[in-house]
């Protein structure tokens, strides 16, 4: 028994070092090395205080601002740090037979057509359907350009220039295949934030 059990405890030993220390060390080294924006979180910093991740969906709620796909965790904005207010990635989990979906749906609607009644175009679908994740930080071009006749309008702009921006940031598909093209929305507002 004991011949059996000492190579088995040394192999445990090596290979815990192995995949538990070594192997970790090694990756996160070479992030940091190669890739420290992303390793870090990928955080946008304004004036060296941390607004915000690119890969994070941000909540913004004034009408100056483009807004970001809807979350099921709207009401507790993700904190990945606040174990007890259960602020995680969360999906709504409504399937698309669901009378809550449906009125969640038309409520956005029913907002979107309030604050900016002469807008005529139709609502994307990303506008009024939550996110998987809860936690998207893009939202298609279509509902960015949406958007522009309100922002415009309330920050005294162009549309043309607003546009512009959209087009500015509009991130395309990921190695001309994958996705569809999408706008940051961090990013974009931060942009307009800067020609106010």
């Amino acid at each position: 028994m004991k011949t059996q059990l000492r190579p088995l405890a040394i192999l445990f030993g090596v290979l815990a070092l192995i995949t538990g220390f070594l192997y970790p060390l090694a990756v996160t080294g070479l992030a940091q090395l190669i890739f420290p924006f992303q390793a870090n979180g990928s955080l946008v910093k304004v004036n060296e205080q941390v607004v915000g991740s690119e890969l994070i969906g941000q909540d913004f709620s004034g009408e100056q601002f483009f807004w970001g796909r809807l979350s099921a965790t709207s009401t507790h904005p993700y904190n990945a740090f606040e174990p007890e207010s259960m602020t995680g990635s969360l999906g709504s989990n409504l399937g698309p037979l669901s009378q809550a979906l449906v009125d969640n749906m038309q409520k956005r609607v029913s907002m979107l057509m309030k604050v900016d009644p002469g807008n005529t175009n139709l609502i994307p679908v990303d506008l009024v359907t939550a996110s998987a994740s809860g936690l998207d930080a893009n939202i298609s071009v279509s509902s960015a350009l949406y958007q522009v006749p309100r922002v415009a309008r309330v920050r005294g702009l162009e549309e043309a220039t607003v546009i512009a921006l959209v087009n500015q940031y509009t991130e395309n598909r990921q190695f001309g295949l994958l996705g569809e093209p999408r706008v940051n929305v961090l990013l974009l507002n931060l942009a307009l934030e800067g020609i106010k």
